[in-house]
């Protein structure tokens, strides 16, 4: 059986179908390592529920503006769903249910119990002032309102939002409910039942995949990072603090050299100050592209899906590939860079950390309870250091890449769970 994405011409095919496709055509070679029959591989490849919602938002000027919404429940036979929320022009139902997917696999390989969901809305959030980013949220959360919960589904950050976004989302929901309901969501504030530990979360986790992939010092390592935002510019930070000379980063703005290394902290301020690293003044100008060409040791693409294709995978030149993003190489990418001799740790691994610090904060507010720093960072690092140290044992035992052992752990413990429970009449 295959469940692959019909073929379509490539120039009609959107970002949305394209991660998508990789994300179908990832199920189903860990489908065939597991031997599942046609039914459970369909079972697997289909999304619980979908809903595709108008959301309304009135403009500072008065005018009435209609973007589309989506939430995709993809799997939640191992508990909750969960997943961020992303705002970005680009979104579609197909980008959703392929990052619904992946968060499946995500939370069965790193072993918390969760299912996988996704929402996102397709607009683009500079566009709008802080009331109409306020008013889209909560329209948006309303017309989502019945799929939502503590035991249900619980969204996040995710691109173009943050713990204000998660602010109001709690709030809107807890209107709703009549009192107070901090476990709706995860990457809140502080102040509202957020945990410690969870804002750089995602990218701690894309530094300890990392360094257990180096398996040496990271003493002068060299790194690229691509995506230079809330995942990436806090992985270079980690990685930099660790060791790693950063040599280049990029984002929306342009991107930036510096052969003997960036001074993380300062390139931080700067693109703070100015929206873009573009303009850091002790660094030379890079054409984005030529980033993920450069001859590093180690480069992390850390932005959006399909960065490195069939295309420009074979220029590609570092020898580890950590995908702090979601999706970043398509398959036939993925297929050039490993026949290259280069090891990729996949997405599902490298950026578990957000979700794992997630399911963290979600524990202590089922529990009124909050736990220390330390203690947050401590059960990120075991989970993490387990995942990775069981991925790398099967790519080793059965001659696997670290991407195919990773979905045949997680699809494998997704598609245990659907046996074990058994179809309801």
């Amino acid at each position: 059986m295959s469940i692959m994405v019909p073929s379509k011409t490539p120039a009609l095919i959107t970002p949305g179908q394209q991660a998508l496709d990789s994300a179908l055509h990832q199920l189903h070679q860990a489908a065939e390592h597991l031997g599942l029959d046609d039914g459970l591989r369909t079972m697997l490849a289909t999304p619980r529920r979908s809903l595709t919602v108008s959301v309304p938002v009135r403009r500072e000027d008065g005018r009435l503006d209609v973007v589309q919404g989506f939430r995709v429940q993809h799997n939640v036979s191992r508990g909750p769903a969960k997943g961020g929320i992303r705002f970005h022009p680009g979104t579609d139902i197909h980008e959703v249910t392929a990052l619904a997917m992946w968060m499946t696999w995500k939370c069965a390989l790193v072993g918390i119990p969760y299912g996988g969901a996704k929402g996102g809305v397709a607009v683009d959030p500079a566009t709008l002032t802080v009331r109409e980013q306020e008013r889209l949220t909560r329209r948006y959360v309303n017309e989502i309102l019945p799929l939502i919960g503590p035991e249900k589904d619980i969204p996040a950050p995710d691109v173009g939002t943050d713990e204000q976004t998660m602010a109001w989302i709690m709030d809107t929901y807890s209107v709703s409910a009549g009192y107070s309901v901090p476990g709706v969501v995860t990457g809140k504030p502080m102040t509202l039942g957020g945990s410690l530990g969870r804002a750089g979360a995602t990218s701690r986790g894309v530094q300890i995949a990392t360094l257990a992939a180096l398996g040496r010092s990271p003493e002068g390592v060299g790194v690229a990072v691509q995506g230079f935002g809330k995942v990436g510019a806090l992985a270079a930070q980690y990685l930099s603090d660790a060791g790693c000379k950063v040599v280049a980063v990029s984002d929306v703005g342009g991107a930036v050299h510096a052969a003997g290394g960036l001074d993380v902290s300062r390139l931080r301020a700067h693109a703070a100050e100015h929206g873009s690293v573009r303009g850091y003044p002790h660094a030379d100008e890079l054409p984005l592209d030529d980033l993920l060409e450069l001859d590093v040791d180690v480069l992390v693409p850390a932005a959006l899906e399909g960065a490195i294709t069939e295309a420009n995978a074979p220029r590609v030149r570092a020898r580890l590939i950590v995908e702090g993003a979601n999706g970043p190489l398509t398959p036939e990418a993925d297929e050039i860079v490993n026949a290259s001799g280069a090891t990729v740790v996949p997405d599902i691994l490298a950026n578990a950390g957000g979700v794992i610090v997630s399911y963290l904060e979600w524990v202590q507010n089922m529990q009124a309870y909050s736990w220390s720093s330390g203690e947050v960072e401590l059960k990120l690092r075991d989970l993490m250091e387990n995942a990775f140290a069981e991925v790398r044992s099967l790519a080793g035992a059965r001659g696997l890449t670290l991407r195919q052992a990773a979905h045949v752990i997680g699809v494998g413990r997704v598609a245990e769970a659907h046996q074990m429970r058994g179809l309801y009449p």
